[in-house]
């Protein structure tokens, strides 16, 4: 399993970002999506549940069609604003599909933000 670093959400929702080699994040979770999904590797490898898989998978069919269509509707280079662990204030761009795109800080993403609108002439 991957080293995980803990932040906050502006709402305060603990989360899990994985980091890649390069140092860039490659995974960020909710706590409790997280830590669900380790409970049930560690069930499956102790039971090898095929059957409750099987049946799961045939539920969570029509909530994937559904979840599909959501992520279709949200807006692309939306920022979601969170904190780190060191209590730094980020920004969290998320791709149309809804996974995070780019994380920086408010001070570098805001930077840019202004040196942008300025070369723009606005």
């Amino acid at each position: 399993m991957a080293k995980r670093t803990t932040h906050r959400s502006s709402k305060g929702t603990k989360l899990y970002a994985v980091r890649d080699k390069s140092g860039k994040f490659e995974d960020i979770q909710t706590y409790k999506r997280a830590h669900g999904q380790d409970i049930k590797r560690k069930a499956k490898a102790e039971t090898g549940a095929k059957k409750a898989k099987k049946k799961k998978a045939k539920k969570t069919k029509a909530k994937k069609v559904k979840a599909k269509k959501k992520k279709a509707k949200r807006k692309k280079g939306r920022r979601t604003t969170m904190y780190s662990s060191k209590g730094k204030k980020l920004y969290a761009v998320r791709n149309a599909s809804g996974q995070f795109k780019d994380i920086q800080t408010y001070k570098r993403a805001h930077g840019m933000d202004i040196k942008r609108d300025s070369a723009d002439g606005n």
